[in-house]
């Protein structure tokens, strides 16, 4: 009876071991998706093509979305990758089906790692020959061939090793693969800025933002009454339930956005900037520019603010205190009132 039951503790698969198995595969897959992402993300910001890139002024606050999604993933689930593969590497004594099922996976990983390195490499090759940058492309060759030759490497090496024979405690793999990865976390906080920098060109954004309002509110006046508003307070209309007056992001601090009145037409429009703004080429999109914003109204005669992140060069700023000047054209934002168009 005892032998019966050693037998089959020695064919059973243990779910221990099942899932293990199932998140090293897992962890392996989102890191390695995620970092190729995170490396292909930052060198098309550090070399923008102009073919596919806009020109741009200011920050967007999605530009660096997709870097900063595959930042978070790659520093929560590398850890996780590293934890669960040691305790699968640990396991000693397999039962039949668990040595059946370590096999698939290691063959499971050299057929994911030879096919994915095929279709990015396909895909590497067929920009470069519609003119990608050069060293664009050979960074990205370098990175696909790098990860996709150290993991064939470490998982056809397991597939030949003895699970009964001690692990090797120098194990170069774990070395080269944490510094590789740790490189390519420094190199895409490089690019995009730490978080506290990130943070203040967002408050910079939201400022421009909340100034383009302003802007609106302040030409929809003219052309309601033909006149300049004296003074900000003077655009609250208590029946206009959506109005809504911006106040500076850091109100709390007594900073808050100005308004002055310089002349029948002209005003000036002040805030507090952290950053200068940005301006330069930026790929937002791999596959063309981004589609324009439209109001559904006539630009001639619409005093909508710009779309943020398409501000114009009107908007250009350096850090600190920055008034912009303004003079409302008769012509381009007429008043509303058609008699009083000859004015």
């Amino acid at each position: 009876m005892e032998t019966q039951t050693t037998a089959s503790q020695n064919i059973k698969l243990s779910p221990k071991y099942f899932f293990i198995s199932l998140g090293v595969i897992v962890s392996l897959f989102t890191v390695s998706i995620s970092f190729i992402h995170l490396i292909f993300e930052t060198l098309d910001k550090a070399f923008p093509d102009v073919l596919t890139s806009t020109y741009q002024y200011g920050y967007n606050s999605w530009s660096y979305a997709g870097i900063q999604t595959a930042l978070s993933v790659v520093i929560i689930f590398f850890p996780l990758f590293i934890w669960l593969s040691r305790i699968w590497r640990k396991e000693k004594t397999l039962s039949k089906n668990d040595q059946t099922l370590r096999k698939w996976l290691l063959y499971f990983v050299l057929f994911f790692v030879v096919i994915v390195s095929a279709i990015d490499l396909v895909t590497l090759i067929r920009y470069f020959v519609a003119g990608e940058i050069t060293m664009r492309f050979i960074l990205k060759v370098v990175v696909v061939l790098g990860i996709s030759g150290l993991s064939f490497w470490y998982y056809f090496g397991e597939l030949k090793r003895d699970i009964s024979m001690p692990l090797n405690p120098k194990n170069y793999f774990w070395i080269i693969a944490t510094a590789l990865v740790l490189s390519g976390l420094f190199y895409s906080f490089k690019i995009i800025g730490s978080p506290n920098s990130q943070r203040m060109l967002r408050f910079d954004q939201k400022k421009l933002e909340d100034l383009q309002s302003i802007q609106g509110q302040v030409i929809n006046y003219w052309q309601q009454k033909q006149k300049l508003p004296e003074n900000i307070e003077a655009l609250i209309d208590p029946l206009a339930t959506w109005q809504v007056i911006p106040k500076d992001p850091e109100f709390q601090k007594g900073i808050n956005y100005e308004y002055k009145k310089t002349g029948e037409l002209s005003f000036e429009l002040c805030a507090t900037f952290k950053k200068p703004i940005r301006e330069g080429w930026e790929e937002n999109n791999r596959y063309g520019a981004p589609e324009p914003f439209y109001s559904g109204k006539d630009i001639a005669v619409s005093s909508i603010p710009s779309y943020a992140g398409f501000q114009n060069e009107s908007w250009k700023h350096d850090v600190g205190y920055t008034c912009f000047k303004r003079t409302v054209d008769k012509e381009k934002y007429p008043p509303f009132n058609i008699e009083a168009k000859g004015i």
